[in-house]
């Protein structure tokens, strides 16, 4: 007789699941690749239902308030403090509280901190595609809309999807005095050619699925591969801060993103992956040094 674990059942119900996935959208090339795209979309834009990252660091509450965008989203803002604006914004599945630990030094700084939850995410409301969903453009339009209300940007501290966004912000005209991006996603390619790979769609969906993916975002996919960003648009002073050994993101994207930008530099860590790097002394310290001086 074999004695399987909880765990061991989890992955393996996982498995088959991932199996009927993958025989349901080789159908549907066949069949009907509209329906797998609008599937693979879908499922694309789900985020992730992952503890680690609801962490909340936040020393203590701050001034809580609302952004209504010009469509009806509602977009959760937090701040702290008083002086020149300092803006927070989380990555993919996160939320404010994540990058909480950079809130105090930042304030003992002479910065107001003003940190925002993506729609669909945190204290939001739903995004464009319902509760539980969302798309790196709206990552984009509530940071931009958060520094419409409460100012031009001193700087802006991102993580991960929340850099890529951040730069395109910049890009669009988001007036930042200095950017640092900590384990940015620069590359979205990458990342949807991985995703096609593990669920089995083929060439008819994924061109279908680019298509409603780019409407969806209003504007072309490309612009989500930041890394060159320089050859359209004039950047600020950037700081990229990523782990060797991150396992979500790639170290060799910040590392080759910093050496695209004109003006940035990149600072290594080992050891502190995607999550521990936003809670690290070392790299809090690092960053409000960089960020006010």
């Amino acid at each position: 007789m074999t004695i399987t674990s909880p765990q061991n059942r989890t992955i393996v119900r996982a498995g088959a699941k991932l199996r009927a996935v993958r025989i349901a959208f080789r159908m549907l090339e066949r069949v009907a690749p509209g329906v797998g795209a609008r599937w693979a979309a879908g499922l694309w834009c789900t985020l992730p239902n992952t503890g680690g990252r609801r962490r909340d660091e936040r020393p203590r509450p701050g001034e809580r308030s609302t952004l209504t965008l010009p469509d009806g989203r509602v977009v959760a803002v937090e701040s702290w403090g008083f002086g020149p604006p300092v803006y927070l914004m989380h990555g993919w599945g996160g939320w404010r509280g994540q990058l909480g630990a950079f809130v105090q030094p930042l304030v003992d700084a002479g910065r107001r901190v003003v940190a925002i939850d993506a729609p669909s995410h945190g204290e939001s409301g739903p995004g464009q595609l319902g509760r539980g969903r969302a798309t790196g453009a709206e990552f984009a339009d509530a940071l931009a809309a958060a520094a419409g209300k409460h100012g031009k940007p001193a700087a802006v501290v991102a993580h991960s999807l929340g850099g890529a966004a951040t730069a395109i912000a910049v890009g669009d005209g988001l007036p930042a005095a200095k950017l640092v991006l900590v384990a940015p996603s620069t590359k979205l390619s990458d990342g949807l050619a991985a995703f096609q790979r593990t669920v089995g769609f083929g060439e008819r969906t994924r061109t279908r699925m680019l298509a409603r993916l780019e409407r969806l975002a209003g504007r072309p996919l490309a612009d989500f591969d930041v890394t060159g960003l320089a050859r359209r648009a004039e950047l600020p002073p950037t700081l990229v801060v990523h782990d060797r050994r991150d396992k979500e993101v790639p170290y060799d994207d910040g590392a080759e993103l910093a050496a695209a930008w004109p003006e940035a530099e990149l600072a290594s860590t080992e050891g502190l992956g995607h999550q521990r790097i936003l809670r690290d002394p070392a790299v809090i310290s690092l960053v409000v040094d960089y960020v006010t001086g």
